[in-house]
Order: C-alpha cells, then sequence, then structure tokens
C-alpha cells in the first residue's frame, strides 16, 4: 500500500509540473486581439534604420507544396499550410522598416479603382475645376521578392513514453513538423537574381495523458482519466520563417553592399559579423538539430586518466590507478588507428598490489564523425609487461604478456581541436598469469574506466615567402 501512495504522489507532481497549460483551460469566449509575435518578430524589429527604403513588389508568395491537412478517415480538401503567405510577407517587409511595399497581388484592382477616380473627374470635377491635377503615378519596384513556400514534411521525427502499474499510468507523445521556404530577390532592371534565402522551422505537437482504473472495493470501480494536447500553429511558424528570411535577406543585403543602415559602415559591419556566425552556427547543425564540427585534423595525442579493476584469481578486487599517452592517426573521416601507453595498477589490497605497462594498437571506428557529441568503438592487441611491485625486491621489469582488448567510449567537441572522451575497456588476457596464480580454467581479465583529452594538430609547416 505504501508503494501505490509513492507511485500516486510522484505521478501527480509530474502531472502538476508537466501541464502548466492543464490549468489555463479556455472556459470563456475572449474577444479579438492584436496577432502574436513569433520567434523572429523582435529581431525584425529591432534592426536599425535604413538609409533608404527600397521599393519593392510582392506579386505571389504562396503555398507551393499542394498538400492537404492529414487525417486519420477519409480526406480532406482543406490545404495543410496557409494560403495567405503574399500577406504575411508584406507584413514582415513592412514591419522590418528597410522595404516599401508595393501593391501588385491584386494590381487589377488597383486599376480598376484608378480609372474609376480618372473618369469620374474628367465627367465631372474637370468642368468645374480646369486646373483639377491628374492621378500621380504609379510607384514601380526596384526589387521584385519571388518564392513561396516549397516544403511541409509531416512525422519527420515522432515519439512518446508511458508506463502503468496497478492500474495506475500515464504517457506523453509527440510529433514534429517541418516547413520550408525559400525567397528570392530579383533586380528588375535586367532581372537579374541578387539573392536567394532558404529558411526552415519545425512545429512541434505535443500529448500528455493520464488515467487511472482501479477496484477500491468490492463491486465499487474508480476511474478517471485527464489529458492535454497542445499543437504549434502552422500560421504561426509561416509566419516565423517568413519574417526570418527577410531579416535574412535585409543583412545579406547589406554584406553584399546593396544598401546600408543610416548609422554607416561600423553598424553595417557589427550586423554582418554577428549575422556571419549565427549563420555559421545554425549551417553546422543537421536536420535532427545535430550539432556538426569540422575534422580539419589528422593526428591527434590523447591523454587519459582512470581507474581500472581486475577479475583474476585473488580476493579482494579494488580498484587501480591508470595513466594512458597515446598517439591516433585518422584513416578516414570515420576510421583511425591508435597506438597508446599505458600505465596502471592491479589492486588486490594487501594480497598483490601491483604496477603494470601496457601497449595497445587499436583500430577505432567513431559512429557519428561528424557530429560534436558521438559515440565511438575500437579494439585490437597488446602487450601488458610487468613493472615495479611492492616487495622488497624494489624496481623490476617482469614478463610481457599478450593480450586482446575492445572497448567503447562517447566523444564531445569542445571545439575542432579540442575534444573530450568517456570510455570503458575490457582487456583480455590470453593466460592465466598476470596476478601471478594460475588457478582454474579462466584466464585473467581486467576492466578500464577513464576520461581523457585528445588534441589535434598538423605536421603541415607554413610556407616562408622568400624576397629576392
Amino acid at each position: 500500500m505504501k508503494l501505490f501512495t509513492r507511485l500516486v504522489c510522484l505521478f501527480s507532481s509530474l502531472l502538476l509540473a508537466s501541464c502548466g497549460a492543464y490549468f489555463n483551460q479556455p472556459f470563456n469566449q475572449t474577444s479579438a486581439r492584436v496577432g502574436e509575435l513569433s520567434k523572429s518578430s523582435n529581431k525584425l524589429l529591432d534592426l536599425p534604420e535604413a538609409a533608404s527604403k527600397v521599393e519593392v513588389a510582392v506579386y505571389n508568395f504562396s503555398d507551393q507544396t499542394g498538400q492537404f491537412k492529414p487525417v486519420e478517415n477519409g480526406s480532406t480538401f482543406s490545404t495543410a499550410v496557409t494560403q495567405g503567405g503574399t500577406t504575411i510577407l508584406i507584413k514582415a517587409l513592412e514591419d522590418s522598416g528597410w522595404f516599401k511595399p508595393i501593391e501588385r497581388e491584386n494590381l487589377s484592382n488597383l486599376s480598376t479603382e484608378r480609372n474609376i477616380i480618372r473618369n469620374t473627374k474628367k465627367e465631372y470635377i474637370k468642368n468645374l475645376n480646369p486646373n483639377e491635377p491628374p492621378l500621380p503615378p504609379l510607384l514601380y519596384a526596384g526589387l521584385i521578392l519571388e518564392g513561396g513556400i516549397i516544403s511541409y514534411d509531416t512525422n519527420i521525427v515522432t515519439g512518446g513514453i508511458g508506463a502503468r502499474y496497478f492500474g495506475l499510468g500515464g504517457s506523453a507523445q509527440y510529433r514534429q513538423d517541418r516547413i520550408t521556404i525559400y525567397l528570392r530577390a530579383v533586380k528588375t532592371t535586367n532581372g537579374e537574381i541578387l539573392k536567394t534565402i532558404y529558411v526552415s522551422k519545425t512545429i512541434l505537437s505535443q500529448a500528455l495523458d493520464a488515467s487511472f482504473f482501479r477496484f477500491v472495493k468490492f463491486q465499487r470501480l474508480l476511474e478517471a482519466e485527464t489529458g492535454i494536447t497542445q499543437s504549434e500553429p502552422v500560421q504561426i511558424a509561416v509566419k516565423d520563417a517568413i519574417e526570418k528570411a527577410v531579416h535574412d535577406l535585409v543583412l545579406e543585403g547589406i554584406e553584399n553592399e546593396y544598401w546600408s543602415s543610416k548609422q554607416g559602415s561600423a553598424v553595417n559591419d557589427s550586423l554582418v559579423a554577428k549575422y556571419r556566425e549565427e549563420k555559421s552556427l545554425e549551417e553546422s547543425q543537421g536536420l535532427y538539430d545535430r550539432m556538426f564540427v569540422k575534422n580539419d585534423y589528422n593526428n591527434y595525442v590523447l591523454l587519459d586518466v582512470g581507474v581500472n579493476l581486475i577479475d583474476g584469481d585473488y580476493v579482494p578486487k579494488k580498484l587501480g590507478l591508470l595513466g594512458r599517452l597515446s598517439y591516433e592517426k585518422s584513416i578516414s573521416n570515420s576510421f583511425s588507428l591508435n597506438l597508446a601507453g599505458s600505465v596502471f595498477q592491479i589492486n588486490n589490497g594487501d594480497v598483490l598490489k601491483n604496477y603494470f605497462g601496457s601497449i595497445d594498437l587499436n583500430s577505432k571506428m567513431y559512429l557519428l564523425p561528424n557530429d560534436n557529441f558521438g559515440p565511438y568503438i575500437y579494439g585490437g592487441p597488446g602487450v601488458v609487461i610487468d613493472g615495479v611491485n611492492s616487495s622488497e625486491d624494489g624496481l623490476s621489469l617482469g614478463e610481457a604478456f599478450v593480450k586482446l582488448q575492445y572497448g567503447g567510449g562517447l566523444q564531445y567537441k569542445l571545439s575542432p581541436r579540442l575534444h573530450f572522451n568517456a570510455f570503458a575497456e575490457h582487456n583480455i588476457m590470453l593466460d592465466d598469469e598476470l596476478d601471478g596464480v594460475s588457478q582454474g580454467k579462466r584466464d585473467d581479465f581486467y576492466f578500464t574506466f577513464g576520461v581523457g583529452l585528445k588534441y589535434g594538430f598538423s605536421f603541415k609547416k607554413k610556407k616562408i615567402a622568400i624576397k629576392n
């Protein structure tokens, strides 16, 4: 009963902590409000003032995916993304303060209205005032913005977790979709494409539910359930992507000196430098937000420290110290050869406490070589040399033992040059003499656990120009 009470309390705590939106359920009608800002809205609004606004025309920025909303049963003719991409883009251009949008989406309506004004003035007003000025000419655009929503991918990541015990259970599920847009700027005088911007945005949907089902007394059943589902609006995701594209278009235009801020080159250089840094970071991320780090070095020195635990013929079995220095040569992006020299301690308490040295040659494979965090495995032959022991004989080198080792670890790239490693290793001796006693049918072996740093370098020398 105590276990059941603890589980109820734990589950209730998790439910209260993770379902904040559950207590913010809408029970009453709400009045209209100003539309929500997206994640990129503040970045767009915080751009400095432009030296001069650029007239731009947007004829059509629409859904090019041709997708309809997915449904479990039947079919639907409702589109998966908004068809108002042009309107969202014009609003983003206006908010940026760097562009002067010109009406082109419904140009026929504008032309019709101007004709009505012109005919009305001609028939009625002009006769009363001969000096009535004509209508001003339409503005023409220096740039045309083209593109659209080119992709809407559903269920690129799905998953969940759940548990149920003694009638009490709960589960959580999530799904991630992805929307992609392209925005290009075309020069109207000659049709040259000045810039093309590519932006993607993920859309998250989550569901949490909990249920309780149990007989509390004879013929008395208690059943309860609750849950909540939350989905990111697709329109907000489209707005976020478009605003991000307009923001990047402004900065890339500054970088290529198509336009400038009112404050001059100092502000321009600061904006471009910050944008390059952010762009480099974003380009290093993969599809599932995996961080990629380029492997610029083929040679590495590794320094590891750790502990080892022998499984031999003596007891007790205690942890001993380990120090290791190794050199690693990359053969390809995923494979490398590693030559390591180690000094370690075999510790069986008061029975045996010896120091050994080992030389290992391993082939190593990195399973995610371009990620900044990923696993690796390795294995190969090695030799253990009996070193200094704790007897009265003093320093002495003993015999050599052949072994095989294999292991695995995790690598985190602090920078392209410096990496952090954590590893676990199994060393299998090919005889039973490591601890000096041959007993039983099983050979000695020991485990090694440690952490270390990996430093990359290159043998290439810089060329020095010799002046005549």
